[in-house]
C-alpha cells in the first residue's frame, strides 16, 4: 500500500508543529524499533485541549500521525481526547501501509501521556 493523499499532506504541510513553552501538560513516546519520537504539548482551559503543538524525530508517516492527532485533539475535551485511538488517527489519515502501523502508536500514546500528566498535576 501507498501512502494516502491525506498521509501526504500531513507529511508536507504538518499542523501545530513545534512546542509550548508553558504547556499545561507534555507526553513523549519513543519506539525503539524504528528509533522514532514524539512529544505532544496541550494547553487546557476549562478541560478543554485549547491548544496542542508537537514535535516529532522520525518517518514521514510518524510526522503525519502527530500532526493529524493534533487535528483530531484541538477543541476535545480530556475525555474525548483521550477516546482518541491509534486506529482512529490511521483511520483518520485513511489508512498506513501495515509496516508503518506503528507510527500512528506515537502520537495518541503521547496525547494520552500529556493528558494524564495535566491530569496528576491537578
Amino acid at each position: 500500500m501507498e501512502y494516502t493523499e491525506e498521509v501526504m499532506d500531513h507529511f508536507l504541510n504538518p499542523r501545530n508543529i513545534g512546542d509550548i513553552p508553558d504547556a499545561d501538560g507534555v507526553g513523549t513516546i519513543g519506539n525503539q524499533v524504528c528509533g522514532d519520537m514524539t512529544s505532544v504539548y496541550i494547553k487546557v482551559a476549562d478541560d478543554r485541549i485549547v491548544d496542542i503543538k508537537f514535535k516529532t524525530f522520525g518517518c514521514g508517516a510518524a510526522i503525519a500521525t502527530a500532526s493529524k492527532t493534533t487535528e483530531l485533539a484541538l477543541g476535545k475535551t480530556l475525555d474525548e481526547a483521550l477516546a482518541i485511538t491509534r486506529d482512529d488517527v490511521a483511520d483518520a489519515l485513511g489508512g498506513l501501509p501495515e509496516a508503518k502501523l506503528h507510527c500512528s502508536n506515537l502520537a495518541a500514546d503521547a496525547l494520552h501521556v500529556a493528558i494524564e500528566e495535566y491530569r496528576a498535576k491537578g
